[in-house]
């Protein structure tokens, strides 16, 4: 029995000292860089919020006209080839509307002279080259307010990926110069974390619905899709 346990024994007192000098040993020289990359693509997506706004002397009869002018816009929409999935309603306000007139004790007195009626669509156009023709369909048949109008595309991923490889060798490249400067080599790779941004809306004020006659001019331009990445390597 004792001749036994004596080799092991003897085995896990030379194995500890390794474990633990393994265990004290400094971790390798590293080097974190962050890389930058960006791609560029056309849009396919045309996002609007159109508002139609109607007054009454009460809240009924300037929900009835506020209905009416809608129903008139949405049915615009649908033959323009709009389909369901993409209108939706974004919010219906109502509100009264006073007049304030200013009495002798320096006091306001407020006279209840109309109610306002507010509803808002969005609508997402996937022809973008109809986009102008749309906008000037809907102010024709009563939209009076919003006109907020971004670019978007329906499926960015192609775009994403292209930012992040790029990004990728924007580190890769980073690290090579400093290294070099640092005259010390690249080793592999131990760490790799990215972050990317959606491209920020392009807006266009709703004075473009001042044009009459021919269709909104639409410029929808690019999208920018830009990755960062932060990349850890090991230093030789």
């Amino acid at each position: 029995m004792t001749r036994r346990i004596l080799p092991l024994a003897i085995a896990a007192a030379i194995a500890f000292p390794a474990i633990a000098a393994a265990a004290d040993s400094p971790p390798p020289p590293r080097i974190v860089v962050t890389g930058e990359g960006e791609a560029a693509i056309a849009p396919d997506l045309a996002l609007l919020t159109l508002s139609v706004m109607r007054e009454a002397k009460t809240a009924r009869a300037a929900l009835d006209a506020n209905n009416d002018a809608m129903a008139a816009v949405i049915a615009a929409m649908k033959s323009s080839g709009i389909k369901e999935r993409d209108l939706q309603t974004a919010g219906i306000q109502i509100n009264p509307r006073y007049n304030y007139t200013n009495k002798t004790d320096g006091s306001q007195e407020a006279e209840l002279v109309a109610y306002q009626v507010t509803n808002t669509l969005s609508v997402r156009i996937r022809d973008i080259d109809k986009t102008g023709d749309i906008l000037d369909k809907a102010v024709s048949l009563g939209v009076n307010q919003g006109g907020g109008i971004s670019f978007s595309n329906d499926d960015p991923a192609a775009a994403v990926t292209e930012a992040r490889k790029k990004a990728v060798a924007n580190a890769m490249a980073k690290a090579k110069t400093l290294a070099e400067a640092a005259g010390v080599g690249i080793g592999r790779v131990l760490e790799i974390t990215d972050q990317n941004f959606a491209p920020p809306p392009m807006p266009i004020n709703a004075k473009a619905f001042d044009a009459a006659g021919a269709s909104v001019p639409v410029q929808a331009g690019e999208n920018s899709y830009t990755a960062q990445v932060t990349v850890t390597f090991e230093l030789k």
